[in-house]
């Protein structure tokens, strides 16, 4: 399991960067009126929109390790205190100063973490079904039908809704890599689970990007940060039978409660308010 804790402090450090550079790409870009696939095509051309996915490529292999080897809530815990360094970072971009409320909270990340890394209860192999891990892919499938529903609606709370959807794509990233049986090509290439994995990453991706350009990163990323964690934690102690010692029950969950606390509050400091918001493309 300590394999894994230091995969997901490493994969949340690229992930917190990566999310900066993001954010000053879309902003960047034109919005269109609804989700567009061809988004992500546009932001190639920006060459900070190319280190954000190369650190999110390498995070992912990252995140991919502490998946199989650390129960899935200390390692969704941990990845969402990627939040920090982008706040950090956002802070430092703008010349923005980091406050009492900040410091506390980046505390409150680091002090849940420490609690749910030591209450943390190291997990064998999950056994599931073919069935069960198509239904991930099922899950993706609507991640998608529902962003691009969603993605007609121009209002903040349309942008909120989108990276709540962003976030449940996650989700099923996290789950679909924990469950995959093995890594080998031959699984990889016939099981459901890889393909739920493909399409709800990508997709997930682009709805963040297109949440990002339609609200400031305070809304977004605590919509975010909430699904992406809190979805496959209560997964895993459901399902995949993650648990932590005995006796720490109570401990574990008012630690998983402090450090998403912690991230949410430093998600509300919208730093990179003060960037130009995206502009719309010309009908």
């Amino acid at each position: 399991m300590a394999l894994g804790l230091l995969c997901a402090l490493a994969a949340a450090l690229a992930f917190g960067v990566g999310a900066l550079l993001q954010a000053v790409s879309a902003r960047r870009e034109q919005t269109t009126a609804g989700v567009d696939f061809r988004l992500l095509v546009r932001l190639l051309r920006h060459p900070v929109y190319i280190g954000a996915v190369v650190l999110y490529l390498g995070g992912f292999v990252l995140h991919l390790v502490a998946l199989r080897t650390a129960p899935l809530f200390l390692a969704q815990a941990v990845i969402s205190s990627s939040v920090a360094v982008t706040a950090v970072l956002a802070a430092r971009t703008v010349g923005a100063p980091f406050g009492r409320v900040e410091q506390v909270a980046v505390v409150a990340v680091c002090s849940g973490l420490f609690v749910l890394a030591v209450a943390a209860e190291s997990h064998g192999t999950v056994t599931t079904t073919t069935g069960e891990r198509a239904l991930l892919l099922l899950a993706a499938g609507l991640v998608v039908v529902l962003g691009q529903v969603v993605g007609r609606i121009h209002t903040e709370w349309a942008a909120v809704g989108l990276s709540l959807l962003s976030g449940c794509g996650y989700a099923v990233v996290a789950l679909a890599g924990r469950v995959v049986p093995d890594l080998s090509v031959g699984t990889l290439v016939t099981d459901p689970a890889t393909y739920a994995l493909v399409i709800a990453g990508v997709t997930a991706f682009l709805l963040y990007s297109t949440a990002l350009q339609r609200a400031g990163v305070l809304a977004t990323t605590s919509a975010l940060i909430v699904t992406q964690t809190a979805v496959p934690a209560v997964v895993g102690v459901v399902w995949l039978g993650d648990s932590v010692d005995a006796g720490w029950g109570v401990a574990a969950v008012a630690a998983f409660g402090v450090a998403i606390a912690g991230v949410v509050a430093l998600s509300q400091r919208d730093s990179l308010a003060e960037l130009p918001p995206a502009e719309p493309l010309p009908a």
